[in-house]
């Protein structure tokens, strides 16, 4: 059977697909944070996954006003690199696993999940630059991807206890797929920013260190957040980590923690990174 073997939470700034794309992850201001993924790009290479179900935000790319999904999984064969007003990045096109794709789809919506199923959209830098930061630059991406699509950006957002859930029922998905596949599940977006008004420029380092430490061990803490805390705490956008609790409900009631990062500035945010594997229930 398939199973969920690792977990990975990170920030998918857009300055870093800039800075990758551009030659300038040695300088001086972004070394230090893609030092901070070097670990993680040589524990890739060891892990040989087949899947990765990808979990991000769309920014206005494939979805506008006109229709928001909460929950949307592609289920299609390839998704192109999304133009986001300067072209689209150049990076390799990324590879679906449609059969996996459409039994989590079922099982989701038979575990009463309303999911949007989408065989057609392009995926912008919400999905491309993790794949940039556990990848590099290669010529194909060498794993396949599940994007799941989730609605952070117009309220209303899924609930953390949802999204957790959401986790929970994925995880259950997977372990019911025949093909042996080896499958890792990544939560990407945050950590604390915000891009407008009074607050712009807001990071809130004790609280994401808080968050990252209640994704290790058994606590299901995080699920019970609410949406004004976030909001408070973390900035405007910092409601994106909604998106590591899915992460977190697939790995189950336990998790250990193989590597950790925490930078700040990038942009006006703060970059997150975390390696979580299933521990022991």
């Amino acid at each position: 059977m398939a199973r969920i073997t690792a977990g990975v939470g990170t920030s998918h700034v857009p300055l870093l697909g800039v800075a990758a794309d551009s030659g300038k992850t040695g300088d001086d201001y972004f070394q230090p944070i893609f030092q901070g993924y070097e670990w993680t790009k040589d524990w890739e290479k060891e892990q040989c996954s087949d899947v990765i179900i990808l979990v991000y935000n769309d920014h206005a790319s494939a979805f506008d006003m006109n229709i928001i999904p909460t929950f949307a999984i592609g289920c299609g064969e390839f998704f192109k690199p999304a133009d986001e007003g300067w072209g689209p990045r150049k990076v390799p096109d990324v590879e679906g696993h449609p059969d996996l794709a459409w039994h989590i789809a079922q099982s989701l919506i038979l575990e009463e999940f309303d999911m949007t199923i989408i065989n057609e959209m392009d995926v912008d830098h919400g999905l491309t630059v993790p794949l940039t930061m556990m990848y590099g630059a290669p010529q194909k991406w060498p794993v396949k991807v599940v994007p799941l699509a989730v609605n952070v950006v117009i309220y209303p957002v899924p609930a953390g206890n949802r999204c957790w859930a959401l986790g929970e029922a994925i995880g259950r998905a997977v372990t019911s797929f025949p093909e042996d596949l080896n499958v890792q599940i990544w939560g990407t977006g945050g950590m604390s920013h915000q891009l407008q008004g009074p607050r712009a420029g807001l990071i809130n380092q004790e609280w994401d260190n808080m968050f990252l430490d209640g994704l290790i061990g058994d606590s299901d803490a995080l699920r019970h957040i609410p949406h004004i805390e976030y909001l408070r705490e973390t900035g405007s956008e910092g409601i994106e980590m909604v998106m590591w609790l899915i992460m977190r409900g697939a790995l189950g009631p336990k998790t250990r923690c193989l590597h950790r990062h925490y930078h700040v500035p990038c942009s006006n945010t703060a970059i997150g990174h975390i390696v979580l594997e299933p521990g022991d229930s």
